[in-house]
């Protein structure tokens, strides 16, 4: 395998051979089967995403089998935050560890186990039994979630040089892309004459032997050893929050992060304007998937490559086009009506929502993983995913209330806050 993954990782990255015949020992050395092994199980979590997205997978299931409305209305937010809001508190055991690795592949595992559990479900209740246990299955899910997230990152760093941990998340979000494409393909051929419960159990069973396949894949990286410390809780949370004070420079990143979130928080309100114009039947929805995975696909290995250059001016590039598409959707939704151009317009509005959401994503995290090393690095994730946690629900709410009146309203502060992030990225 050694000369397969040098020569993927020479095809995949800028890197040269002078990189590859590094002394053994050196973080080079290893980098090139690395590179291979992440990008692999990094996609592989990916494409499991895809296949049990909240948004048409369980939700479909829900309405399937009869649950009340309300568990479609909380399994999104549940899925997003709840990953995200224990992470100061996990950071801290996490750190006992001097090699982390370990910890993905337990959420990975869990994430697994928590889809299969979906997948039955759906094959034998009904009703708020199910609801229950399918809302249930995802709070597990979604701790499962945080725990791969807060030691992904720390498992980055310490595995790749610093030039080369953009283009490994702009390529598995590329790959992601083409695998959901093919995924959103099905929609068309769905005539809604058969029950396709077995089906949609099957895409969760498929997901969860993905994640569990990436998991073991994980434990091959060569993950050198890192930093441990022992703390208590309290003084380890105090220490933690204390960075947003003593930090500027950290500060001002979650400030900007922060204000990005319109980019994948805006993704439903187009939508669902275009339902409105265009109609709502599946083969639109496919062409919609297909837009965001094909700009995924096209768009990361570019933003990659950007990010290691200057995460900060890929990131506010980013939030530049996100405000640009929105005050263009925002103008063109008020000053036409609905007619055939629309076919056109929103297929690419949401084609280029997708190259600007992953740039944001690309840029924010090849950022943060650049922030600092060791220990640091988990605080930064810690803290940072837990604040947007909070962030996420509270700007859901808001927004969703604001959305009740008019969804161009909800837009244009979503493309406000993008500007004012964008402007205020320099200082980071």
């Amino acid at each position: 395998m050694g000369k397969l993954d040098n020569w993927l990782y020479l095809k995949a990255t800028d890197a040269t051979q002078a990189e590859l015949d590094a002394p053994e020992g050196d973080l080079q050395a290893n980098a090139p089967a690395n590179f291979v092994r992440l990008l692999i199980a990094r996609t592989g979590s990916k494409i499991s995403d895809r296949l049990a997205n909240p948004k048409t997978t369980l939700a479909w299931l829900l309405q399937t089998v009869g649950a009340p409305a309300i568990f479609i209305g909380l399994i999104v937010p549940i899925r997003e935050s709840g990953s995200l809001l224990p992470q100061v508190l996990l950071s801290n055991y996490l750190k006992r560890f001097r090699r982390r690795k370990f910890a993905w592949t337990l959420g990975a595992g869990l994430q697994g186990l928590a889809m299969l559990g979906c997948a039955l479900v759906g094959l034998t209740l009904e009703g708020t039994t199910a609801g229950l246990s399918i809302l249930g299955l995802v709070i597990l899910f979604s701790l499962a979630r945080g725990i791969s997230s807060l030691s992904a990152k720390d498992v980055l760093g310490k595995s790749l040089p610093k030039n080369k941990r953009g283009q490994l998340t702009g390529w598995a979000g590329s790959l992601s892309g083409l695998i959901a494409m093919g995924a959103a393909a099905l929609l068309f051929l769905d005539r809604g004459d058969a029950d396709s419960t077995l089906a949609y159990a099957g895409f969760l069973t498929a997901a969860a032997l993905i994640w569990w396949w990436a998991g073991s894949l994980n434990l091959r990286v060569i993950e050198p050893e890192g930093e441990c410390e022992t703390l208590a809780l309290t003084k380890g949370l105090r220490g933690q929050l204390g960075l947003l004070r003593e930090d500027r420079a950290f500060r001002d990143f979650l400030i900007v992060r922060g204000l990005a979130i319109g980019s994948g928080l805006s993704t439903p309100y187009l939508v669902s304007l275009a339902h409105e114009r265009l109609g709502g039947t599946a083969s639109w929805l496919g062409a919609f998937i297909i837009a965001e995975g094909l700009a995924a696909m096209l768009s990361g290995p570019i933003w990659g490559r950007m990010a290691d250059r200057s995460s900060r001016a890929t990131l506010r590039s980013a939030m530049f086009l996100v405000a640009l598409l929105l005050a263009s959707v925002i103008s063109y939704v008020a000053l036409s009506n609905a007619g055939s151009i629309d076919r056109l317009f929103f297929p690419i509005a949401l084609f280029i929502n997708g190259l600007a959401h992953a740039g944001v994503r690309v840029g924010r995290k090849t950022h943060l993983v650049n922030l600092s090393g060791g220990n640091k690095r988990t605080d930064y994730v810690a803290v940072g995913n837990t604040l947007i946690g909070v962030l996420l629900i509270l700007a859901g709410l808001l927004t969703g209330l604001v959305a009740l009146l008019s969804i161009h309203a909800t837009l244009a502060i979503f493309m406000l806050c993008a500007l004012i992030g964008a402007a205020y990225g320099k200082r980071i």
